[in-house]
């Protein structure tokens, strides 16, 4: 697989990630399998996709420990990234930006992990009750101590039209800006796919112009621009998206016309191209520095995946899928 760096400090990973996230969390637990879900990571390290992307937040801990078990056999081949920042409670989540959390929670995930380095350390987000600047420099501190290789930031996005004037990403340039006044930002990771392309407008070009890397988060659009998700066949009730105003059973049907195209440019390319692998290149054609992390918990997925990093789409498929509607959300 073509490898794509990280950052000034120029870490090496494969051009598509690994998001482990939907093994622990955030999706059908009924569908969640803990051996196919070990064999998954292992897959995708056989295949060239080295950064394996976790958060201690993701079940909680339970997604660490997950990758932990694979990292202690392989360490040498993965690029670890996870992330600190948020807490999760009975029904709530909530920042915890402390210096002193910080640093015991990099211990903590540390331990989980089965590893004594974190290659890229995410705040997952900011804490409003603590300066961003103190949150940045405990990082900072562990960088030095040689418990992590390299920060991160997690992009916090507001939807569009809610203030008149404002870019989604605005407030996460602020963010950045402060930081990167007390140590060098390597990663940036936010929301980047055919149907969530307002990472374009001001956030990638940002980090284009820093050397910094972009970990698009939700590549396939939580699932539907795999074209593998029916209208109306509804989500368990932990899964994320029964609450996501762009998958009730009216916004799933309304938005095909987007699955549809991404349809018609895997056509060009063969029978044996698939939407998703389209839309996955569509990101990775965004720019050297953008790795798409797409979540995947089935070896047949990741395998999917990682072939979408030989797919080169056209001047004529990017103008087609740039004309391609925007996606409609129940909040429209």
């Amino acid at each position: 697989m073509e490898r794509r760096t990280i950052g000034a400090a120029t870490l090496e990973v494969g051009a598509v990630g690994l998001g482990c996230m939907p093994m622990s969390w955030g999706y059908s637990t009924s569908r969640q399998r803990g051996d196919e879900s070990l064999r998954t990571v292992h897959r995708a390290l056989d295949l060239g996709m080295t950064l394996l992307d976790t958060a201690d937040m993701y079940g909680p801990f339970t997604n660490e420990l997950l990758v932990g078990r694979v990292l202690k056999e392989r360490r040498a081949e993965a690029f670890v990234s996870t992330k600190v920042g948020l807490l999760v409670g009975e029904q709530h989540i909530v920042a915890n930006g402390r210096p002193g959390y910080v640093k015991r929670a990099c211990d903590a995930s540390l331990r989980r992990l089965q590893t004594d380095v974190i290659d890229l350390y995410q705040l997952h987000r900011a804490d409003p009750e603590v300066p961003v600047e103190e949150t940045w420099g405990a990082m900072a501190d562990l960088v030095r101590a040689g418990k992590v290789r390299a920060l991160g930031l997690c992009a916090v996005g507001v939807r569009g039209g809610r203030r008149t004037g404002t870019r989604r990403y605005d407030g996460t340039i602020r963010q950045l800006e402060r930081v990167q006044q007390v140590f060098p930002v390597s990663a940036v990771e936010a929301e980047l796919s055919v149907w969530s392309p307002q990472a374009l407008d001001a956030l990638l070009p940002w980090c284009a112009a820093r050397g910094v890397g972009f970990l698009a988060a939700m590549p396939l659009g939580n699932g539907f621009l795999t074209g593998t998700l029916t209208p109306g066949e509804g989500f368990e009730p932990d899964d994320l998206r029964a609450r996501h105003p762009r998958f009730t059973a009216e916004m799933m049907a309304a938005n095909q016309p987007i699955v549809a195209g991404l349809r018609r440019v895997a056509h060009r390319h063969g029978d044996a191209v698939t939407p998703a692998q389209v839309a996955l290149s569509w990101v990775l054609s965004q720019g050297p520095h953008v790795i798409p992390v797409p979540g995947a918990k089935q070896r047949r997925w990741v395998a999917e995946n990682a072939a979408a990093s030989v797919l080169r789409l056209t001047p004529e498929d990017l103008t087609e899928l740039a004309e391609l509607p925007a996606a409609q959300g129940s909040w429209d």
